[in-house]
């Protein structure tokens, strides 16, 4: 597992990957996918959502703009290499599981 950012968006789980990700070949060849978001103010609660990827292109960083003013005004394109490209993933859900340990 890798901790990777994310917006929620029109009623959606949406993250943006570069195609030279190994994560984004995986989920072209295995839509499978599951999301841990941990409570940052209790390490007692959390949410895992389990599901399938649909993955459609951002080649103009619309949405890589959108997740990277979310955390701090980070500008996505500095962790792309020449050629690669920016792929919304969002996150069908087929299974959401709530953790609540604190009481």
């Amino acid at each position: 597992m890798t901790e990777v950012w994310f917006l929620y968006e029109d009623g959606e789980i949406k993250l943006s990957f570069n195609t030279g990700r190994a994560k984004t070949a995986n989920l072209r060849e295995r839509p499978r996918c599951s999301l841990l978001i941990a409570d940052p103010k209790s390490p007692y609660r959390y949410v895992e959502i389990r599901g399938n990827a649909r993955i459609e292109a951002d080649d103009g960083y619309e949405f890589a703009d959108r997740v990277g003013a979310k955390y701090g005004g980070a500008d996505l394109r500095a962790h792309d290499e020449p050629g690669q490209r920016r792929v919304v993933v969002t996150i069908e859900p087929r299974r959401v599981h709530t953790v609540d340990l604190t009481s």
